[in-house]
């Protein structure tokens, strides 16, 4: 069992301001810790985790708030969705940011936006109640391919899984939706709904995050709690057809305020943020299995923001890092340690 006393956050006081912030996250596959904050800039820390620099300003595309952004596997395009209806694709040339796409259609703010694990296929969804999946094609060309309408409700957020094209979306509507298509990934359709039928989320569902091998799945809510879902990982991967997700665990008490976001690091660790303005960290607890996977509190960060935390995210890096974005206009990047 891990001892919820022997870690804890440590700010590295690379604090950045002046942003309304709602999304923060690093590029995958890369060492450096890229943020993303509102309005569209992308900022690292410096070699020593102790500064932050503006890389770019990703200014004159996006007319409103830009709320979601997503980086593709190789890390080197930019996908930012926007109040404004639009997904903007950026590319690094020459080492300035270039808006190589423009993505029309939703009728409403759009509030997410993810890349399959190929960089094949992106997913963006909206107010409109809608997910539309785009095919990537060779010179920036990117064609809708399907409109899915399963939500009857405001869409929060899309999420692929990270080895498989298996598109999850969650929503307004208390449910998270799992979306396949058929072989060519034309016709796509929903194979499985969570909600309360099959002790899912009795309210508002914000945010999805995978374990590091995809067979584990936590989600976050405005019914206060953190839920955690598995599938059988053989099957997922056989080919054998598609295998149910299962609630396996609920994680409540530790917040009293809408939990707005989570993530799950390659280590294991589920980090949360919320209302509250704080920030939780859960682990595995491997000693209790009889009855099915627990989690345990691994440590609490109160005010770690002075308003609401929008969005925490870890490195995909080996350090322990972790990056959080509030209300407050700032974003924070923490390091988990040992305590002394």
């Amino acid at each position: 069992m891990a001892d919820s006393s022997s870690r804890r956050l440590q700010s590295l006081k690379v604090t950045l301001t002046g942003y309304g912030v709602w999304h923060g996250i690093p590029p995958p596959e890369l060492e450096e810790f890229h943020l993303f904050s509102l309005p569209a800039a992308v900022i690292k820390p410096s070699v020593s985790g102790r500064k932050i620099l503006p890389l770019a300003v990703l200014e004159e595309t996006h007319t409103r708030t830009v709320r979601s952004c997503a980086w593709s596997p190789n890390g080197k395009l930019l996908a930012t969705a926007s109040f404004d209806a639009t997904t903007a694709i950026w590319e690094n040339i020459g080492g300035d940011y270039e808006c190589v796409s423009t993505l029309e259609g939703h009728e409403n703010e759009i509030k997410s936006v993810s890349w399959n694990a190929s960089g094949s296929l992106l997913a963006t969804c909206s107010r409109d109640r809608t997910v539309w999946i785009w095919e990537v094609f060779p010179g920036n060309e990117y064609e809708c391919v399907s409109v899915l309408q399963g939500h009857t409700q405001d869409v929060k957020m899309v999420q692929w899984h990270p080895t498989m094209d298996l598109l999850f979306s969650c929503s307004y509507d208390n449910t998270v939706k799992v979306w396949a298509g058929d072989d060519d990934n034309d016709d796509w359709h929903c194979v499985q709904t969570l909600d309360e039928s099959n002790n899912g989320h009795s309210s508002t569902v914000w945010t999805l995050s995978f374990n590091p091998t995809g067979n584990k799945m936590v989600t976050c809510s405005d019914d206060l709690t953190l839920k955690i879902w598995e599938s059988n990982e053989t099957r997922l991967h056989s080919g054998g057809g598609y295998s149910p997700w299962r609630h396996t665990c609920t994680l409540s008490g530790y917040h009293d305020r809408t939990i707005f976001s989570v993530h799950w690091s390659r280590n294991g660790i589920i980090a949360s943020g919320a209302a509250d303005d704080s920030i939780r960290l859960f682990v595995e607890n491997q000693e209790k299995v009889i009855d099915g996977p627990s989690f345990q509190l691994l440590f609490k960060k109160e005010k770690a923001h002075n308003m609401d935390v929008n969005s925490v995210q870890w490195s995909p890096g080996e350090e322990r890092l972790l990056g959080s974005s509030s209300d407050d206009g700032t974003i924070r990047i923490w390091e988990l340690i040992p305590n002394s």
